[in-house]
């Protein structure tokens, strides 16, 4: 199936009635978030990249009219105007890792309107979901402050795509592995990986199983000890890596129970045994509130495995018209208003970010966001590897965050950023504003 037909039907029909009509000026669009979600200080752009490639693939082709035709129940008559339509548009966008705002543009689109307009729905899909996820997985990160966290998630990811995206996304903002082999392959992650229950249950008794386990894995040996008693599972591990040669990685792995406690007593055992350098893997539905509650008890945890994401399963983003053939325009629906005109975002020091028009000139020791990636359909910069390209984003999210106001950073009860609008901006959302009611 070609990306081309990833769309909603009604960006067809739109692009379809501006094609009839000649209405093929340039047209820029917005794509922002409403609102935080609860709970949320800040949010981590991503997506960029599978949104960039997708815009350099884009056309049109026989087949995809076809498909188009079964899609609207009528010959392809029409849909002939969409014949070979490619996205030859410019695009301003956030990188991606950089720490982002409600409020603020994450990516501007400039192209034809039929063109523009039939990208929104992919779009939307790739920079919200990859935005949520990136942002998701970056308050495991503070939350863990210098403990390794790793990605559990494929399992129960939406689908397999959503699993390669949830490691891509983790990885921006510093997950240190993952359980999902290919994902780590194509970025560049180590892969990680302990037991599951059902292989501690196939053999006669826990020990037998760890000491098969020991024999053949051929990485580290972190055993999962929770099988049935945990105490006595831990023993049991203790006896068994005691035994492995002084190089190997090994540890255990708690995936239910009071996992602080657990810890505790876990340390203890493997101590008394002598083995200090085995490490403690916790796992288990773990999100950003468990891991925070386990670092203020100095729980003796080595690695989080974190693969849960229930709170904000999406983000309230938005693909807004802001200008057709040089006329500013704007959405005046209550609650949803935008912000005319092609725009820029200003990182001000001390974290004041101002939303501005997009040729104002910078203000004195502001930072552009909003960077060119696309012009006339053609890259700026050409694609980085995926590893390469999830390694420069690691290394600006680590930027941004270093730098983050602590109560912005706060797992619960965070602070924000509310971005400001420039005087310009503000004298232009008012004369559209009043162009549109007096009309």
């Amino acid at each position: 199936m070609s990306d081309v037909l990833i769309t909603d039907l009604y960006e067809a029909n739109m692009a379809l009635a501006y094609l009839g009509e000649h209405m093929t000026d340039p047209a820029t669009f917005s794509l922002f978030v409403r609102n935080l979600p609860a709970e949320r200080g800040y949010l981590v752009a991503a997506g960029l990249e599978q949104a960039l490639s997708y815009l350099e693939r884009f056309r049109v082709n026989d087949s995809d009219l076809l498909q188009l035709g079964y899609a609207f129940s009528r010959p392809d008559g029409l849909l002939g105007r969409l014949r070979d339509l490619s996205f030859t548009g410019d695009v301003l966008a956030v990188p991606e890792g950089r720490i982002v705002f409600a409020g603020e543009p994450l990516l501007e689109v400039t192209a034809p309107l039929p063109q523009a307009q039939l990208v929104e729905s992919y779009l939307l899909n790739q920079v919200s979901f990859a935005t949520a996820l990136a942002s998701k997985a970056a308050r495991s990160i503070v939350a863990a402050g210098q403990i390794p966290v790793v990605d559990f998630s494929l399992r129960r990811a939406q689908g397999v795509e959503a699993g390669m995206q949830a490691v891509r996304s983790g990885a921006i903002v510093g997950f240190s592995g993952t359980s999902n082999v290919a994902a780590a392959a194509a970025y560049g992650m180590p892969a990680v990986g302990t037991m599951a229950h059902s292989f501690v249950e196939a053999f006669a008794d826990e020990s037998a199983a760890f000491r098969a386990f020991a024999r053949n894995a051929s990485g580290p040996v972190i055993l999962l000890v929770d099988t049935y008693d945990t105490e006595q599972g831990v023993r049991l591990a203790a006896e068994v890596l005691r035994q492995l040669p002084g190089g190997r990685d090994i540890g255990i792995r708690l995936d239910s129970g009071d996992l602080a406690e657990l810890s505790d007593t876990a340390r203890r055992i493997l101590d008394d045994a002598g083995l200090e350098r085995a490490r403690i893997v916790v796992s288990g539905g773990l999100d950003e509130y468990a891991v925070e509650r386990l670092v203020v008890a100095h729980a003796p945890i080595d690695v989080f495995a974190v693969g849960t994401s229930a709170d904000t399963p999406y983000l309230d983003t938005a693909y807004k018209l802001v200008e057709y053939a040089g006329r500013p325009v704007m959405k005046l629906s209550a609650g949803k208003v935008t912000l005319p005109g092609r725009k820029q975002v200003f990182r001000e020091p001390e974290w004041r970010d101002v939303i501005a028009c997009r040729d104002e000139p910078r203000p004195a020791e502001a930072e552009p966001l909003l960077e060119p990636q696309m012009l006339n359909g053609v890259r700026v910069v050409p694609a980085l590897a995926p590893d390469a390209a999830v390694a420069a984003a690691r290394r600006r999210f680590r930027h941004d965050l270093d730098q983050l106001p602590a109560p912005v950073r706060r797992i619960q009860r965070p602070s924000t950023v509310v971005p400001v609008v420039s005087a310009e901006l503000g004298r232009l959302t008012n004369q559209v504003r009043n162009r549109l009611t007096t009309r």
